[in-house]
């Protein structure tokens, strides 16, 4: 089966005004042309400049009159032209770019997106052209760069952000091909240790907080991080491996993107989907999020090549009403064999059965993958098409563990493959969504992330991520493992119990067994309330790295709450913004036995909620319309 893939101007209603050309500036002069570009009141200003002394140009974030970005190298260096010095400005135009869209997943399905845009174009002395463009928007700011005409490959980037040296605190993460590693926080962006972080650090700032990311990352280009110097508060834009970017006839990169604003702002931040190119997809009808009952963490190797346990998983899954169940590694291997493919695995094997097992009863059947069976394209035509042949909904692809070029280019080959055969995806080994989610609505889901399997995640991990890695899209960290004796929240059900809505993933792989939810009655039933999708996300309270309180409305009205936090027991005061009249809020706590404990109170919307947390744990909660006689949100 096909689908028609297009650009999808018929699902994006696009306003776009360009201004006239403003004059350019001529000749350095010992002071720094500089320009400004700005947004609507409340947005940040972004100031492009070249030094007087070397033309060399940098970019400058200011937000309610505080620096977020001190003056910071743009640019970038190819075969046969170095775009980092001795440029002049040519020429501006400025124009304004509203979009709307819709999405299947994150934190928000109606999106509207306007922003500033203006396209600085720069010469060298030699007339090489480097086009600048930078964006402005109520919740940030971001550059790419463009090459009209060819000029070799891309050798570096001289990109980097500069943090004010009164920048108070850092979340990053040690970067590595699978961005796996856990967050830290430190006091200052120049304390952080020497080395490669990922893009993906937040910093507060003078001037707000700032969320480095970047967006529309494809084969064209590679993957980047970040590297620092101790002491330094600059981290600069590094590329893969530092190879060279092949590039053939004219260029346009990545964006590099500052999501700016109070933690309110950044965490609700659509900035970096807003910025990717539009669907590929016209008919999104297939394209279905929701739970799913992961069986890997529930049984392993085992469950992986049993027809008989996916059953039980199916049967499970139905009884709570999740729609998927997800089968990992194992179900096409050799039986009683690990590693070794069953060269019969199309015709000699029970995943149809079980397809047809988990249809009966509602039940959706997603795969897990290697991803090198993917690479050669009539092996990857065999694999997707038998597996839509079968009516599997959805591939888990593992492994992939690098973000150069040739993988890049990779994943838009296998995105438009999964596209035309109506398979939902979720990558795991992979790199970060990076606006991925807008382009191709069928990835529900991507790892990128120490998630549930890890066994170094801290407290002060789960109260990072929801101000870094989720902020950029959906993170597969697979929570509700509570028969798990690693998680750093073993002590806190209630705060494993919260980790499902305080993360958000299109697919969220629940990774418990049927008997650890048994024996958690009160979490079984949270779980069954789970939607399929959140229609908007608000940040309640937080302190990155200490403490994350978040709400996401369903599409019937009602909110749920998750919370985490680092340190010791405490009551938790959680300002509630449900919205005017009064609410019915069911907290699910951890009782003084250990056992969990629903408590329901009628509140204001906007009132503050005291919640009891123990320490390094959490909370879930769900909040609906009170009215007289009503004693339950569930539905």
């Amino acid at each position: 089966m096909s689908i028609a893939l297009t650009l999808c101007s018929a699902l994006l209603a696009t306003a776009v005004t360009a201004l006239p050309a403003e004059a350019a500036a001529t000749g350095h002069t010992g002071t720094a042309a500089a320009w400004e570009v700005k947004a609507p009141p409340g947005s940040p200003t972004a100031v492009v400049a070249l030094n007087p002394a070397d033309g060399s140009p940098t970019l400058t974030v200011r937000r309610a009159g505080e620096q977020v970005l001190a003056p910071s190298p743009l640019g970038l260096v190819t075969e046969q032209a170095d775009f980092s010095k001795g440029l002049e400005l040519s020429g501006r135009t400025t124009r304004t770019v509203t979009e709307r869209y819709t999405s299947t997943t994150g934190k928000s399905r109606k999106r509207v997106a306007r922003m500033t845009e203006s396209r600085f174009r720069f010469r060298t002395a030699e007339g090489a052209r480097l086009d600048l463009l930078v964006r402005v928007a109520p919740d940030g700011v971001a550059y790419r760069y463009a090459l009209p005409r060819a000029t070799g490959n891309v050798l570096r980037e001289a990109s980097a952000f500069t943090l004010p040296t009164d920048t108070t605190t850092a979340v990053v993460n040690a970067y590595r091909a699978d961005n796996e590693l856990p967050f830290k926080r430190y006091e200052s962006a120049a304390t952080a240790p020497a080395g490669g972080y990922s893009i993906q650090a937040l910093f507060h700032t003078p001037g707000g907080y700032a969320l480095i990311a970047e967006s529309d990352l494809n084969g064209t280009y590679a993957g980047a991080h970040l590297t620092h110097e101790a002491g330094s508060p600059t981290y600069k834009v590094s590329l893969w491996n530092d190879e060279p970017v092949v590039a053939q006839g004219s260029l346009t990169t990545p964006w590099r993107t500052v999501v700016t604003g109070d933690l309110a702002t950044v965490t609700e931040s659509t900035l970096v989907d807003d910025l990717a190119p539009p669907s590929r997809i016209r008919d999104t009808s297939w394209i279905k999020p929701g739970p799913a009952l992961w069986t890997w963490l529930a049984g392993g190797k085992t469950a992986g090549q049993s027809l008989a346990a996916q059953k039980e998983y199916v049967d499970y899954a139905a009884e709570r009403g999740w729609p998927y169940e997800v089968v990992d590694a194992g179900w096409y291997f050799k039986p009683g064999e690990w590693e070794v493919i069953d060269p019969d695995w199309q015709t000699n094997n029970w995943m149809p059965e079980l397809v047809r097992y988990g249809t009966a009863k509602g039940v959706g059947i997603q795969v897990w993958l290697h991803y090198s069976l993917l690479t050669d394209p009539a092996e990857r035509e065999k694999w997707l098409g038998t597996l839509e042949s079968w009516g599997v909904k959805g591939v888990k692809i593992d492994f992939m563990d690098s973000e150069s070029q040739d993988r890049m280019r990779w994943y838009d080959e296998v995105l438009e493959a999964t596209a035309r055969h109506h398979l939902l995806v979720n990558f795991h080994g992979s790199t970060i969504p990076k606006g991925i989610q807008r382009t191709w609505p069928q990835v529900m889901t991507m790892e990128g992330v120490g998630g549930e399997e890890k066994r170094n995640n801290t407290a002060e991990q789960l109260a990072s991520l929801p101000f870094t890695r989720n902020v950029i899209g959906s993170m597969d960290f697979t929570p509700g493992a509570f028969h798990r004796p690693y998680r750093p929240n073993v002590a806190s059900d209630a705060g494993e119990l919260g980790l499902t809505v305080l993360y958000e993933s299109g697919i969220q792989n629940l990774a418990g067994t049927p008997e650890s939810y048994e024996a958690r009655p009160e979490a079984r039933r949270y779980l069954e309330q789970l939607p399929r999708r959140w229609e908007e996300t608000r940040l309640l309270t937080g302190d990155p790295g200490r403490a994350a309180v978040l709400a996401r409305r369903a599409a019937d009205g009602r909110w749920f709450i998750g919370g985490t936090f680092a340190g010791a027991a405490r009551t938790a005061d959680v300002p509630l913004r449900l919205g005017a009249g009064r609410w019915l809020v069911e907290t699910v706590t951890d009782g003084p036995s250990g056992a969990l404990v629903r408590e329901g109170r009628v509140v204001r919307g906007d009132s503050t909620l005291a919640v009891p947390v123990i320490a390094d744990g959490g909370f879930a909660a769900l909040a609906c319309r009170w009215q007289p006689g009503r004693t339950t949100c569930d539905s």
